[in-house]
């Protein structure tokens, strides 16, 4: 495969991971067909399985590429420096509400979206998901530690405890937020966070 190939390969192959994110986001992943998408990235319905071998592995490849991206996006915000740990660290979440709070309430979250849905489906897509979401507190772990370090975060528990105790709390608002299609759980979300790392209240 020659360069202008492959990279014609790999733009199509992302215009379909970026129109299946968008999709999939709104709708979920069993309801969504191949071919919705396909149509939708103006690509050749006969030609998906050049990209992926299945839907399944279409799946798994989304939620890699969104966890890097989230990742990325997350990393990029810790490595603040002009901002005190337990700073970064609110304003997180508060990105989370944010992201989760529009279109009904239906947000953008691909973890908040498939993790029920498909943990039961595919063991390859749950292995996804436990990655990004362990990942995820992975680093929500680490700026709770700078924030001990710097003195601006006081928490009970150990900081990995403590991480993914917030990381369950905020995927069950995002749940709830969607069943009552108001940002409430939100509020109270963000009023147990404060309250945990002995923040005051607002």
């Amino acid at each position: 495969m020659n360069k202008t190939t492959a990279q014609k390969t790999a733009g199509t192959q992302q215009r379909i991971l970026d129109t299946g994110y968008r999709i999939m986001a709104a709708k979920g992943f069993s309801a969504v067909g191949l071919n919705e998408i396909l149509t939708a990235a103006s690509v050749p319905k006969g030609s998906f399985y050049n990209y992926f071998s299945s839907k399944e592995a279409f799946g798994e490849a989304l939620l890699n590429y969104y966890f890097d991206d989230y990742l990325t996006e997350m990393g990029a915000l810790f490595a603040r420096q002009d901002l005190t740990a337990a700073q970064r660290l609110m304003a997180y979440f508060e990105q989370w509400r944010d992201n989760q709070s529009f279109e009904d309430c239906q947000g953008k979250c691909l973890a908040v979206k498939l993790g029920a849905e498909v943990a039961d489906l595919s063991e390859a897509m749950r292995t996804s998901l436990r990655r990004g979401t362990g990942a995820i507190t992975r680093h929500i772990a680490g700026v709770i530690n700078q924030g001990l370090h710097d003195g601006s975060l006081q928490v009970d528990v150990n900081a990995d405890e403590t991480a993914q105790s917030l990381y369950q709390l905020w995927l069950g608002a995002s749940v709830m937020v969607k069943i009552t299609r108001t940002t409430q759980p939100f509020d109270a979300a963000m009023a147990a966070t404060r309250q945990w790392l002995n923040l005051p209240a607002q």
